[in-house]
């Protein structure tokens, strides 16, 4: 059983119990639940943003803690500053160090789209995600067979919510594509190896659909990457680990998103 398979298993015996727990009914009086959604999709292509959905994560399965005593509040507000332009936030505690009061506080404070980057297996975690102030839901074709991905995604569409749906290979990316689907990232690393490598992300750019938005994801440390990929065809770039391992988290995506928006026009001068 590797790694992902793990994962899943247990997030069914985590759903199950959550379900017992918090019925659906209480999920939907949430305050956040009938509050307005911020499309991710637009954030992420805005010609004034970065596109860069910066991420808040603590710890995870191959890394072990990366950052315990960041505070979502200070690091999310600064990842805004800083000219990001979404959040991702992990909610799994178990392998992420993750939870759901982190979204909640990301939402009061931050006015932009945040997605809940978790290991979705039942609606029941599409509508606690709207009912913790989620925007987006990530949806894995690894974890998912294609019509149970399809189903989760209309579902999620049938709430307002926007989905992205993380592939790590041609085949995943033929298999899951559907129309209930905004945005389709490319995970660059290989959950059996945890190797990374940005080729992933190049292999696969001109495999995906026009009609959705393309994120690169993980393993991005250099901000002239982000131009390759740019030049590449692609939107959004998810950054969590690079500015995590930093003390202050919100001054490295400061730092990161300052660097790279020089290089662009250096590029655009070029042109």
């Amino acid at each position: 059983m590797n790694i992902l398979e793990k994962i899943i298993a247990d997030k069914y015996k985590e759903v199950e119990e959550k379900k017992s727990l918090t019925p659906v009914k209480l999920l939907e009086k949430s305050a956040f639940f009938s509050g307005p959604i911020v499309s991710m999709k637009k954030y992420v292509t805005h010609p004034e943003k970065s596109g860069i959905i910066s991420e808040f994560k603590r710890k995870s399965p191959s890394k072990g803690w990366i950052n315990a005593s960041a505070a979502i509040e200070q690091v999310s507000i600064g990842y805004m500053q800083a000219g990001a332009s979404a959040l991702s936030v992990l909610t799994d505690k178990e392998y992420f160090g993750g939870t759901n009061e982190d979204l909640k506080t990301a939402r009061k404070f931050n006015y932009c789209p945040i997605i809940r980057k978790d290991f979705i297996v039942d609606e029941y975690q599409i509508l606690e995600a709207k009912s913790i102030g989620a925007d987006c839901i990530l949806l894995i074709a690894a974890a998912l067979e294609p019509e149970k991905l399809k189903s989760l995604a209309y579902f999620a569409k049938s709430l307002g919510l926007e989905v992205l749906m993380e592939v790590h290979d041609g085949e995943e990316l033929d298999r899951s594509l559907c129309d209930g689907l905004d945005l389709v990232g490319v995970n660059n690393r290989n959950l059996k190896t945890f190797e990374v490598s940005i080729d992933t992300s190049l292999a696969l750019v001109d495999r995906i659909p026009a009609n959705f938005i393309k994120v690169s994801e993980s393993g991005i440390s250099d901000p002239a990457t982000l131009i390759q990929l740019k030049k590449a065809g692609f939107d959004g770039f998810l950054i969590g680990e690079n500015f995590m391992k930093s003390s202050r988290p919100e001054q490295a995506a400061y730092n990161f998103i300052k660097e790279f928006r020089k290089l662009l026009e250096t590029e655009l001068t070029k042109a």
